[in-house]
């Protein structure tokens, strides 16, 4: 009997799909870099960017029905079933067809002539089923949700009510309008975030993942809790270049999970750990994750003001994550790593000395040069393919199979976050063309009835059970369309708004019962799901607090006078390390209950930022008086403790 799924069994052609395989992610990866390369221009081909888009779903279909199987898991792991492979042919030729005949038909939505209907139909239809095989059911499901929304919103009563859309109109509209699946995510997708992933894949290639693991060992492994410090450090450096939650947690965890169970960590501590190290990635500049780039998209400005504006709450995300690391091992007496394990900082850095430099590049590019991100990403490329086949790390250097390897790995793993941009495309055109987003936005302000606090609570509460099980990137697409316009009607900056809502979809990665990165690492460390996201809850209390924190005050977005920026900084720096002290319950000692409500309400007290208001100036002051009340009473028990164990003799 043979051990593969019924639906997956062994086809003659295997070989065939392989190669094809092969050629159609490799294809796809060098589709995008020649684009970002304006190489197409160069050679005197002038193509509409719904053209190229086409092209691109032209390899992507095909791509996602040979490599993904319609059953359970991502990997095929017999031969393609007949309908697969039907399907893809059907998905490039539907695909060839849009992008051949779109200067034409894209014209006549008016007219809705038939063969752009029939086509468009499919190509609808073989998206949301790629879409299924790639992420899962719930954002189809949500996706679904929305063409009936669309197709009934005419009859629903209030302030919900849309425009009346017939379905052929519909489908027309979201296949050859560029506002529809052709519009403004797939123009991201399919050139800045595939050269982000190329650069991944490349510097993994050449040993980038494990310099990064390395250092961290090196660095961190001779401290208490060194495993938990080794998991933050490691993430948060691999993180910015993956830019994916899930498979950080997979990459790192892989290393760093047994190292904190062998340190002494309990297992759902552990994976709690990784996961929220690994999630804070998708925050951490140069690189962040794709939804931030479509957040550039979205308010019309640079990706650099993206990135800086990143920069505090990302730095007091993984500060927060760090110390309650240290706490966490002090409440429970871990130590450092064994010694055997921890390599020496000199050689590390001898052999990956040069892996700083494509980040230095990426920077110097984006911020000085201007690059638009897909070029500054390219060059980040070229550095490393350059110091990889020349250099190598530790005495092993890239070879021509490896970068091969890494074109094909980027093209596979991109087919998510293509499907997934897809995705977004429908749901934005949806909420276009039925009116439906005027409504959603007057609804949720209606709602708040005029209070900011419980706005902002609700946007939050959307954002969290909208991100059940979906990434990031589709969470985000969805909220910056719905909730990002209520928030900016409010009088809430954009940046900010639109900040709010990625942060807390990306919560929704450790946040029960859905929270794909809290289970990743649970199933890492052999801990209980459940218990394992709520413990990263609460390693990972700060990214609750801090977006309401940035929306009362865009100082800590780094917009505003440069000295309250610092002032706001620096308390919210202390109200973190107050807060984790009341979180975990350990200072120099164990802090009792009412102990550690003190600690967490004076930190609280201090992120608060201080804004024109006199009121947030008097809670900021007073919140850094109560700190340096118990912090100083702490350092006194620790004092008079030291003085009482040294024999009176020797005082």
């Amino acid at each position: 009997m043979s051990d593969k799924p019924a639906n997956e069994s062994t086809s003659p052609a295997s070989p065939i799909a392989n190669v094809l395989i092969t050629f159609l992610a490799i294809a796809l990866t060098c589709s995008a870099i020649a684009r970002a390369l304006d190489l197409d221009r160069a050679v005197g081909l002038i193509l509409y960017t719904e053209q190229y888009l086409s092209f691109m779903l032209c390899l992507a279909l095909p791509l996602v029905y040979l490599a993904v199987p319609a059953g359970k898991g991502r990997k095929r792991k017999g031969g393609v079933p007949w309908h697969d492979a039907l399907a893809g042919l059907v998905g490039f030729i539907v695909a060839a067809y849009i992008a051949i005949r779109y200067p034409v038909l894209a014209e006549l939505t008016t007219a809705r002539p038939l063969d752009g209907i029939i086509v468009g139909a499919i190509f609808l239809v073989l998206l949301i089923e790629g879409l299924r095989r790639t992420v899962g059911i719930v954002l189809p499901i949500v996706v679904i949700g929305f063409f009936i929304l669309a197709l009934v919103g005419h009859r629903i009563p209030g302030v919900l009510q849309g425009s009346f859309v017939p379905p052929d109109k519909l489908v027309y509209y979201l296949a050859w309008d560029s506002s529809g699946v052709l519009g403004m995510s797939m123009r991201i997708v399919t050139t800045i975030v595939v050269a982000y992933v190329l650069f991944g894949q490349v510097l993994s290639s050449s040993g980038g993942s494990g310099f990064f693991t390395d250092i961290a060992t090196a660095l961190m492994g001779r401290f208490r809790g060194g495993p938990a410090k080794i998991s933050v450090l490691a993430s948060c450096l691999f993180g910015s270049i993956s830019g994916s939650a899930v498979s950080n947690v997979v990459t790192t965890g892989v290393v760093t999970i047994p190292l904190m169970k062998k340190g002494g960590y309990p297992p759902h501590l552990a994976g709690a750990v990784e996961a929220v190290a690994s999630t804070g990635g998708q925050l951490m500049p140069p690189v962040m994750g794709a939804a931030a780039f479509l957040m550039a998209e979205f308010l019309a400005v640079p990706y650099t003001h993206v990135v800086i504006a990143a920069i505090i709450p990302s730095l007091l995300y993984y500060i927060a994550l760090f110390m309650e690391a240290d706490l966490e091992a002090a409440s429970k007496g871990l130590s450092r790593i064994e010694e055997s394990l921890i390599p020496p900082v000199g050689p590390v850095l001898k052999s990956g000395w040069f892996f700083p430099l494509p980040f230095a590049v990426l920077v110097f590019a984006l911020f000085w040069w201007n690059d638009l991100p897909e070029k500054a990403a390219l060059r980040a490329v070229a550095v490393i393919i350059i110091c990889g086949f020349t250099l190598g790390y530790k005495g092993k250097r890239m070879k021509v199979s490896d970068l091969i390897e890494a074109l094909k790995s980027t093209g596979l793993g991109v087919l998510e976050i293509i499907m997934i941009g897809a995705a977004a495309g429908m749901v934005i055109g949806i909420l276009y063309i039925s009116g439906l987003s005027f409504g959603l936005t007057l609804a949720l302000t209606q709602m708040a009835g005029g209070n900011l606090i419980l706005l902002l609570a609700m946007t939050a509460i959307v954002c969290i059970i909208l991100g059940m099980g979906m990434p990031t990137v589709g969470v985000y697409v969805l909220l910056a369309t719905m909730a990002a316009p209520a928030l900016i009607e409010f009088g809430i900056l954009p940046m900010a708004a639109h900040m709010f809502i990625m942060y807390f979809g990306m919560m929704s990665m450790i946040t029960p019962p859905v929270a794909l990165a809290a289970y990743a690492g649970a199933a890492l460390s052999g801990a209980d799901p459940m218990r394992t996201g709520y413990a990263a809850m609460r390693f990972g209390w700060l990214a609750f607090v801090i977006p309401f924190m940035f929306v009362i005050s865009p100082t800590l977005l780094m917009q505003g006078s440069p000295l309250l920026i610092i002032f706001n900084f620096l308390t919210a720096l202390v109200g973190t390390c107050l807060v984790c002290m009341g979180v975990v319950g350990y200072f120099f000692r164990r802090l009792g209950p009412v102990n550690r409500l003190i600690f967490a309400a004076a930190g609280l007290a201090a992120i608060l930022p201080t804004t024109g208001l006199k009121l947030s100036l008097l809670v900021n002051v007073l919140g850094l008086i109560v700190a340096a009340l118990v912090v100083g009473r702490e350092f006194l028990w620790r004092y008079r403790t030291h003085l009482e164990r040294i024999p009176g003799e020797q005082r």
